[in-house]
Order: C-alpha cells, then sequence, then structure tokens
C-alpha cells in the first residue's frame, strides 16, 4: 500500500515512527513533512496529504497532530477526501469498512506507538465493504 504522511510540530515523533513501521511492513511511504519539531500550521501539511491523495488514487493519506481532530478538519474541506479521525482498531476498521476512508488521523497526545501499530494493521487490512454503505458514502459531498 501507498501512503502520503504528514504532520504538525505535535506529532513529528508519531510521524517518524509510523513511517518506519510502515516501511517495515513493506509498504511505500512519501513523507511530506514536517521533518523537525519547529512550529508549523497543521491546516499546511492536511492540505498537502489531502491534494496527494486526491492526485493518486491508488494510496492513503496519513495526518498525525497533537489530537488529529484538526487534521481532520482541514483535510475534509477537500471534495473527495474523507479522513477520519481513529484511536483504535475498531475505530479504523469501521472507518474503512463503512466509510470508505482514504485518509486515516489520530493524534500523538492520544495514542501511544502500540495503539498506533494497531490502528495502522486495522487499517491496511481493512477495506470499503460497498453494499448498503455506497449510498450512505455518496451522501457525503453535498456538492
Amino acid at each position: 500500500m501507498k501512503f502520503y504522511i504528514g504532520t504538525d510540530h505535535a506529532g513529528v515523533d508519531l510521524k517518524d515512527y509510523t513511517v518506519e513501521l510502515l516501511k517495515e511492513k513493506g509498504h511505500e511511504v512519501i513523507d511530506l513533512g514536517p521533518f523537525c519539531k519547529d512550529r508549523v500550521d497543521y491546516p499546511d501539511f492536511a492540505h498537502k496529504v489531502a491534494e496527494a491523495v486526491l492526485d493518486d488514487s491508488t494510496a492513503q493519506g496519513i495526518l498525525i497532530c497533537g489530537s488529529g481532530i484538526g487534521m481532520s478538519m482541514a483535510a475534509n474541506k477537500h471534495k473527495g477526501i474523507r479522513a477520519a479521525l481513529c484511536h483504535d482498531a475498531y475505530t479504523a476498521t469501521v472507518a474503512r469498512g463503512h466509510n470508505d476512508a482514504n485518509i486515516l488521523c489520530f493524534g500523538e497526545r492520544i495514542v501511544g506507538k502500540g495503539v498506533a501499530e494497531s490502528i495502522l494493521d486495522a487499517w491496511i487490512a481493512g477495506g470499503f465493504d460497498g453494499g448498503r454503505h455506497t449510498g450512505r458514502v455518496e451522501k457525503i459531498e453535498i456538492n
């Protein structure tokens, strides 16, 4: 699987861990930054990842900040993006299966490395269930 990943200053450590973990598991990862803990604005990186995912329909996105909330809000401003804030493996599974989410968001201040790995594993193992969920996902975009 191919991932575009970005963060803000509050998620750099978990981003770096996530990049290495995904590479170890055989996935392609394009790190869109930042690469240090200097203060940055999370919407800038949310938009970079969202645009990359929209340009590459074969890829998924990952956004990390302190809580994951701001990243998910900013990414979801893009038509065609379904960014899901996940706190555990179950929410990651449902986000993929029921909502056809294409960007995973989580917070470094919320989840630790072990939980982040279980979220990633569930996200990767999942896929869109289709069926009754298809019409619901189509209703997300109103214009």
